[in-house]
């Protein structure tokens, strides 16, 4: 199948920067977008990303080889009937959201299972809208595709290159193991991370010592506790099986810790620590041993040639040493395209300091 036009409902910051990315490599590919802010539409025409602003879902779709969904999770699933009568042969319909499970069962109720594919581009930004998308937002993060059991193999291969062409990197799973997956890295630990943030604030006395006081491994391990209210509690509602499952085990853990505590056991705290410093260490590329504050940051940088070693020869020039530099492939809580570690404070702190004066987009 050649790819003559694409169809995004909903162009905020995912479907922007995809549609940006498409455009990019292939500038020839006919866009239509719809979403509810016309404003955004008329700027994304303007900045030559969408060629055709559509004022519903209608006629204009049967032009499309692919249809993005891309609103908030539990709205993609309204428009798959929506979109069904206009579906041209051999057309796919596909979607960004973070849970797969929902809108899989959705797709089966309607009998969409050979026109439907999943999809979860994994990486994001604190900031949202299309007026924040990029078209190197999806560069070298994973692109997880969830394929029906229906779907031809032909158009899961067609999806990839679309994931490969704006520079993602593609893997194909079965929904139920992704939602498995992202309940146990990605939603569990916001729910642990509120739950920790509101632990803290019940607990602290009138004067905010606990508050005043917080840093380091606290704000470390909370950060995402930050993130909006709205969008996390329809994510943990549309995988809220997969995400009791693994909280019931987290609990479950939590309790025996509680218990060796209780007991005094020194050896199971010493091998809680040790397991998980290791197995930790593993993800990091740490070097193996006591655990070591880590100076870092990451940019947003797009994937150019030349595009590190313009960022190392900035750095160079003012007598910075890098300790690593590597690509950080999920960012979908906002982190930039490219860590940086440093091997000292001061040196990190340097380098945000001249990395901001060009103009890079940073965050720790």
């Amino acid at each position: 199948m050649t790819v003559s036009a694409v169809a995004f409902i909903g162009l905020g910051l995912i479907g922007g920067s995809i549609a940006r990315g498409i455009k990019r490599v292939q500038p020839d590919i006919t866009i239509m977008a719809y979403m509810r802010t016309r404003s955004k539409l008329e700027q994304a025409k303007k900045d030559g990303i969408v060629d055709v602003i559509l004022d519903g879902i209608g006629e204009e779709l049967k032009a499309c080889d692919f249809i993005f969904l891309c609103t908030p999770v539990e709205y993609n699933a309204q428009f798959l009937s929506a979109v069904r009568p206009f579906l041209k042969e051999g057309a796919i319909v596909t979607d960004v959201g973070s849970t797969k499970t929902d809108i899989h069962e959705h797709v089966q109720m309607l009998g969409m299972e050979a026109v439907f594919i999943g999809g979860h581009p994994m990486a994001g930004s604190e900031k949202t809208g299309y007026e924040n998308s990029t078209d190197h937002l999806l560069e070298n993060a994973y692109y997880i595709i969830t394929p029906t059991a229906l779907s031809r193999k032909e158009d899961i291969r067609q999806l990839v290159k679309v994931a490969e062409m704006i520079g993602a990197i593609p893997i194909v799973l079965d929904y139920h193991r992704h939602d498995q997956i992202t309940a146990a890295i990605s939603h569990l630990p916001h729910v642990i991370a509120s739950s920790l943030v509101n632990l803290v604030k019940d607990s602290d006395s009138e004067e905010g010592l606990m508050k005043r006081l917080a840093a380091g491994g606290f704000k470390d391990i909370t950060r995402i506790a930050s993130s909006s209210p709205e969008m996390w509690e329809q994510i943990c509602m549309t995988n809220r099986k997969k995400l009791a499952v693994i909280l019931r085990e987290y609990i479950g853990s939590l309790e025996k810790t509680l218990e060796e505590l209780e007991q005094g056991n020194h050896k199971a705290l010493y091998e809680l620590f040790e397991s998980s410093r290791d197995y930790r260490n593993s993800i990091s590329d740490k070097s193996k041993g006591a655990i070591v504050p880590e100076y870092s940051f990451t940019v947003d940088i797009a994937d150019e040639v030349g595009a590190i070693s313009t960022l190392s020869v900035i750095l160079a020039s003012k007598g910075i040493s890098i300790k690593n530099i590597g690509i950080n492939h999920n960012r979908e809580h906002g982190e930039g395209a490219l860590r940086i570690s440093f091997y000292d404070k001061a040196a990190m702190e340097a380098s945000w300091g001249y990395l901001e004066k060009y103009h890079y987009g940073l965050m720790k």
